[in-house]
């Protein structure tokens, strides 16, 4: 019980801090443009608190999961003094764009300073050469330092598992630092094949289940039927006893073309044979040293490592909107209080803090109505035209653009609520 309500202060921490510091952001720069503001809440439902100071009313609400600024002349055009509707388009856009921005800013600044207190990276120095694979014989050695693959420059070993990745397993050009003296050896990647159904399992507490939690879009297993919460008991008749570890054994060792999976379906066993699609891993065969625990190097490969953390977020969107990403794995505030549950620590807390910032402030900076971003494209359109659109147009966009929004969220939410049973 104790566990409970501390989650449950976890949560209201998280998603109020955040939508705080956004809606801030909106207030900061509305006061900074001259813009009237008639009040500024945090929270839904029935007022708890409230204070006038000045012109703006300031309000605490009931339901700690939102939050708004109010401005003058942003929902109903109006003429009055310090009208958000009569303010210049570049500042309403400031203002539009400064919530998502904070959330951005924060993220970074925050993300940055966990990784750059943690430290422990991996430098590009090579510590040791395996044996079984390629490199041992392309005349890399101990002592080696990566400054470059196929011309690229290395920045942390990300920059090479992304470059392995890409080779298709062709032969790759990697600069070495030796003793001062830069040398060129040619590497030719080794291929590691592995089976994938395009199954996602999921945890119970702290621990993994077998229990699937979401299935990857035109995988073999959405193929043949397999669902989400299907629980996988057997692989080629093989008990897996609820270990995870187990299904991914059965599955990589596994010398049958085609995999059977006994599934538990609402309380019903049923056999599925799926042909698992074959993915290859290139490796390139060494391990690098860890990077002198210093200041310099903390501050060198926690920035690049903090632009890796940003531009996952970015990679994440484009793989959902070009469909390589389902829809079932998005996450709302049932699910993220799912995974604030799991937080070990307050190093973990704040990394989802700053995970779920960065992702607030990117998804809300979208071109799509009514997000902020949404809004920005309207007065975009407005410049272009030289006059706003016709009011009733715009109030149709936005509410048409809720509407949606407001069936995506009963959508995640239902997959949440799903995922937890």
């Amino acid at each position: 019980m104790i566990n409970f309500f501390i989650t449950i202060i976890k949560v209201i921490f998280l998603l109020g801090f955040l939508i705080f510091i956004h809606e801030g952001g909106h207030f900061l720069v509305a006061k900074l443009c001259k813009v009237k503001v008639n009040e500024f809440a945090l929270g839904f439902g029935p007022t708890i608190w409230k204070s006038k100071k000045t012109e703006t009313k300031y309000a605490l609400r009931l339901i700690p999961l939102g939050g708004f600024v109010s401005m003058e002349g942003e929902e109903e055009r109006s003429d009055n003094e310090g009208s958000f509707s009569k303010t210049s388009i570049p500042k309403r856009i400031a203002i539009i764009v400064a919530g998502g921005a904070v959330n951005i800013l924060f993220a970074v600044i925050i993300y940055f300073g966990l990784v750059l207190i943690t430290g422990n990276y991996a430098s590009q120095k090579i510590e040791l050469v395996s044996e079984q694979y390629n490199a041992i014989n392309s005349g890399i050695v101990k002592g080696d330092e990566i400054t470059k693959i196929n011309g690229k420059k290395i920045r942390n070993k990300k920059d090479i598992d992304e470059i392995m990745s890409k080779s298709q397993g062709e032969e790759v050009d990697v600069e070495v630092k030796r003793n001062n003296e830069k040398i060129n050896v040619k590497v030719k990647p080794t291929t590691i094949p592995s089976k994938d159904t395009g199954i996602y399992l999921g945890t119970q507490g702290d621990e993994l289940t077998t229990k699937i939690v979401s299935i990857y879009p035109k995988s073999p297993a959405e193929e043949k039927g397999i669902k989400t919460n299907d629980v996988i008991k057997k692989i080629n008749g093989q008990d897996v006893n609820n270990d995870p570890y187990k299904v991914v054994e059965y599955i990589s060792n596994t010398n049958e073309e085609n995999i059977i999976f006994t599934l538990e379906r609402k309380g019903e066993l049923i056999d599925i044979e799926v042909k698992p699609n074959i993915l290859y891993t290139y490796i390139l065969g060494v391990q690098f040293e860890k990077a002198e625990n210093n200041f310099i190097n903390n501050v060198y490969y926690g920035f690049w490592d903090t632009i890796d953390f940003c531009a996952s977020i970015i990679d994440n969107l484009k793989m959902l909107f070009s469909g390589s990403v389902s829809t079932q794995q998005l996450i709302g505030p049932i699910g993220i209080s799912g995974v604030v549950a799991n937080t070990k620590g307050v190093s973990d807390f704040i990394y989802i803090l700053a995970l779920v910032s960065l992702s607030l402030g990117v998804t809300n900076l979208l071109p799509f109505p009514p997000l902020d971003g949404g809004k920005v494209v309207i007065y975009l359109i407005e410049a272009i035209r030289k006059k706003p659109l016709p009011e009733k147009v715009e109030i149709n966009i936005q509410l048409l653009g809720f509407a949606l929004l407001i069936g995506l969220t009963i959508y995640v939410t239902y997959n949440d609520i799903l995922r937890m049973i």
